[in-house]
């Protein structure tokens, strides 16, 4: 049996882009006979980082990485993040002449600068530096291979992410109950980097709905709340239910490589207003499953127009079983 192993400095309970596609990247392998071990920082001593309370920096980690690649021997690595457990796994990969695969998730230039204002150049820098030994560095659209290469990356491949569009469909026995309609969602973490106020500012007649959580919640809450519905993190049955009653989602973030939720929102037929940036760009045919522009407003409006179907024809054409097929094709066999 094939043996991988996938280290992450990000994993469940919190709930993101690059945890879910691990876990369906996971699922999907073991249903086709490899065995797949998950390196995450729950299995060390970690602190939260000040800025970053979600994030787990996992520290004390070499003698036990060491121990682990060892003791395991597989025949995969996959390096998923940039953080200390990548860190560390590249670092015993090549010493130990053990070739990997990395992915590039998270747009660490443009979260640094939206979180503590860190500089791009300096964190590009780190993140060529990371990925450049890599056999294959996995991104997810043609866009981010495309800047990633103006800024000296090497050895790309676009390998597409997905939506299970079997759990993601729209209920339609539900009815819209005392949302007044039409319904515009905001569907992802609650941070400064995903540019939920974008959404709150906008002047939509009928009712504003955010699902999700995170740091700026409260905030965000406290001075929005009597204009749009918190409703919190929802997973499963409950989170397609949510999705069900909408009629458009709103995606205001402009520092996405790809965007999960957004084929999540379109498996479920809802139209996408977005800004035409990296990420929503790659998925969403203006005037066809969603509108992009600069003004969100007018584009979460034009949405409404749109047909639903269309919405889920766009999402059926990305699934996780391609995903998985590209990611084995591209990974180098160790022994």
């Amino acid at each position: 049996m094939n043996k991988i192993l996938i280290f992450t400095d990000t994993w469940s309970p919190k709930i993101d882009g690059v945890v879910t596609s691990i876990i369906n990247l996971k699922t999907i392998l073991e249903s086709r006979g490899f065995e797949v071990v998950i390196i995450h920082p729950y299995l060390f001593f970690n602190v939260s980082l000040f800025f970053y309370p979600e994030f787990k920096f996992s520290l004390f980690i070499r003698k036990k990485i060491l121990k682990i690649i060892k003791s395991e021997k597989p025949n995969y690595v996959h390096i998923a993040t940039e953080g200390p457990l990548g860190y560390v796994a590249r670092k015993i990969c090549i010493k130990n002449k053990i070739s990997f695969t990395t992915t590039y998730h998270t747009h660490l230039p443009l979260y640094t600068k939206k979180r503590v204002n860190f500089s791009q150049h300096l964190t590009y820098s780190y993140l060529r530096w990371f990925h450049k030994k890599a056999n294959k560095t996995f991104v997810c659209t043609q866009s981010l291979k495309d800047e990633l290469e103006l800024h000296g990356f090497n050895n790309l491949e676009i390998v597409s992410l997905g939506v299970d569009s079997n759990f993601f469909k729209k209920n339609i026995q539900l009815n819209v109950g005392g949302l007044k309609s039409p319904v515009f969602a905001y569907l992802g973490r609650i941070a400064i980097e995903k540019n939920v106020e974008d959404f709150l500012k906008l002047k939509l007649s009928g009712t504003k709905l955010v699902i999700g959580d995170g740091p700026e919640r409260l905030k965000l809450e406290s001075k929005y709340g009597n204009e749009a519905l918190f409703v919190g993190y929802k997973k499963g049955q409950e989170l397609v239910d949510c999705l069900s009653l909408c009629d458009v989602f709103v995606f205001p973030s402009v520092t996405e490589t790809f965007g999960l939720v957004i084929l999540e929102a379109l498996a479920c037929g809802l139209p996408v207003a977005a800004y035409n940036v990296m990420g929503p760009k790659d998925i969403v045919t203006n005037g066809v499953d969603g509108y992009l522009g600069d003004d969100l407003g007018a584009s979460a409006i034009k949405c409404l127009n749109l047909s639903s179907d269309k919405c889920r024809e766009k999402a059926l054409q990305f699934t996780w079983e391609a995903y998985v097929d590209n990611f084995i094709k591209n990974n180098i066999r160790i022994r």
